[in-house]
């Protein structure tokens, strides 16, 4: 097995695969059969994941040092070529779907491949190509500025990662100076930003345009390949989060405030959740990592042997550095079948979230490598976030082994923090839906947007007094905003799911974690709604779901 280190990379020509794909594309339209139809697709998607999975790993060797010249070229060129790559594969697309064989193609391949074949038709098209091209140079501006930002605190200059560690402090004034100093270095690069964020949504709009869509609201939504669902149920989910989730949040924060003596929460405070600080892990790293690989094997055989597959490939990168990416993430490398982890440990339980959530993810990966699904069906990300964060929940079981005698107080912590993060994941989605529908919004209009959404799902949250983030930018270091539009609200979907399995896992974990098992080896080979149903759930658009979370939540945090 090779280490994720040593996988060979070699840029692929971009023009060559748009050549063998209109190759396919010519002989589809001549197809005399639906076999024949799904031999050229098969033969089509050959070039196309070499092509992704060299991306995907200049990627990452990007992220890994955004000052990396060769990899930072790299990841330009596929930020140039992806976009070509793309509108060729929708032509061939086009193609299949409109054979006039299709009927019997479609009995050979998943439903699915068809309904996302149709949508990727409304997504690009050549007018959209330099467009695109476009934006992705933007992206990338936006996410080296953050990755190369230092942040002088306690006369040291650190990334955004490991300050993250001091805005949870034990200490209030910790926090507080922390803050302070994210929102003065956000504000001496908030020209930037604003200039960033203008360029992308000046862009997107003219993309929607060029595809005929009024702004890029629906466009954002098709682009996350959503066939399930769409807008308007997207804004019932929104209306049942202020109705239901918000009120029992408020009740719960103002429950908390009381225990902490704290009497305005204020932005620093929203993480805290115990007087002596949030619980953090009793091991160091390596020590984590064994508690993991035991934890692992414990829970199945399958994930047992995920787990070694993960140590033994090295496919973790988990210290942060100057110039290294500030987030976390899952990336898999499909011709290696190899999944790969990203993060920046600080010391705080979000270390241990790591060898749960993005673990969860992978989890998916390697099982949807082991099963030999179909990799060109994309995976809907509100089906992806429940993988991940549905595994943080049956990792609950072990969690002594990574915090102690304050296990309980990190299961409280966790599972607090995730119905607390729904309306601010709400705020996200909504904040970008009205930016795309008014595009010609200034900075500060945007800001006063963001406050005033700030308020009406955060009621309990105030962040007057702190530099530059008092103004409304808090959103400037939510990397979705810029880099994933439309993403943020799937993991408030997901985590309607996942708490459900938490439900369940409290009555009977065994037979909890087998649903949860089937949930994530149907992978991206199902629709959202059915992998639901199946698993026993309720789908979070379902009338009284979310009323029904809220009752949970406040009898289990209240209680």
């Amino acid at each position: 097995m090779q280490k994720v280190s040593e996988l060979p990379y070699e840029r692929v020509d971009g023009k060559e695969v748009v050549k063998r794909i209109n190759e396919c594309t010519q002989k589809a339209k001549l197809a005399l059969s639906g076999e024949e139809l799904v031999k050229l697709r098969e033969e089509c998607l050959k070039p196309i994941s070499r092509f992704s999975t060299m991306a995907n790993l200049a990627f990452t060797r990007f992220t890994l040092n955004t000052r990396d010249e060769f990899y930072c070229a790299e990841k330009d060129y596929y930020d140039e070529t992806f976009p070509k790559v793309d509108a060729e594969f929708v032509k061939f697309k086009r193609a299949f779907t409109e054979n006039a064989h299709i009927k019997e193609a479609a009995k050979l391949v998943n439903p699915l491949v068809i309904k996302q074949y149709e949508l990727s038709a409304k997504c690009t098209n050549d007018k959209t190509v330099p467009l695109r091209v476009e934006e992705n140079k933007i992206v990338t501006e936006y996410s080296k500025l953050m990755a190369e930002t230092l942040y002088e605190y306690n006369g040291q200059k650190i990334p955004l990662a490991s300050l993250r560690k001091y805005m949870a402090d034990t200490n209030r004034n910790v926090r507080k100076a922390a803050y302070e100093t994210l929102g003065k270095t956000l504000e001496a690069i908030s020209d930037k930003l604003d200039d960033i964020f203008d360029r992308l949504v000046k862009v997107r709009t003219a993309t929607a345009k060029a595809l005929g869509y009024e702004n890029f609201v629906e466009l954002g939504d098709n682009l996350m390949g959503r066939i399930s669902y769409n807008r308007d149920m997207l804004r019932a989910f929104r209306q049942n989060v202020k109705s239901d989730i918000v009120p029992a949040v408020a009740k719960l924060k103002t429950q908390l405030g009381k225990k902490l003596g704290i009497n305005k929460f204020m932005l620093y405070d929203n993480d805290t959740y115990f007087e002596n600080g949030n619980p953090a892990p009793v091991l160091n790293a390596q020590e984590m990592f064994e508690a993991a690989n035991k934890m692992y094997h414990d829970m199945s055989g399958e994930t047992g042997e995920f787990f070694d597959m993960m140590l033994k490939s090295e496919a973790f990168d988990v210290f942060p550095r100057e110039g290294k990416w500030g987030g976390g993430y899952c990336e898999q490398f499909t011709d290696f079948k190899q999944p790969f982890i990203l993060a920046n440990f600080n010391g705080t339980s979000g270390d241990v979230d790591v060898l749960t959530h993005e673990a969860g993810h992978a989890f998916a990966s390697y099982m949807s490598f082991v099963l030999e699904h179909d990799q060109d069906i994309s995976l809907g990300m509100e089906t992806a976030e429940t993988h991940s964060m549905g595994m943080e929940f049956f990792c609950y079981k072990y969690m002594k082994d990574f915090f102690g005698d304050r296990a309980d107080d990190y299961k409280h912590y966790h599972f607090f923090d995730a119905i607390n993060f729904i309306p601010y994941g709400t705020i996200v989605d909504y904040f970008q839906e009205l930016v795309y529908q008014n595009p010609e919004m200034t900075p500060a209009e945007r800001n006063a947007l963001w406050n005033r959404l700030e308020k009406e799902f955060h009621p309990w949250l105030n962040s007057d007094g702190i530099p530059y983030l008092e103004k409304g930018t808090r959103w400037q270091y939510q990397a979705h905003i810029f880099e994933n539009p439309f993403y943020y609200i799937d993991y408030c979907l997901a985590q309607s799911v996942a708490v459900q399995f938490y439900f369940a896992s409290r009555k009977d974990y065994s037979s909890a974690f087998e649903a949860y098992a089937r949930f994530v080896k149907h992978g991206s080979q199902k629709e959202f709604p059915a992998l639901v149903s199946e698993a026993g759930l309720c789908s979070p658009f379902e009338n009284g779901a979310l009323k029904e979370i809220a009752a949970n939540a406040v009898k289990i945090i209240g209680g």
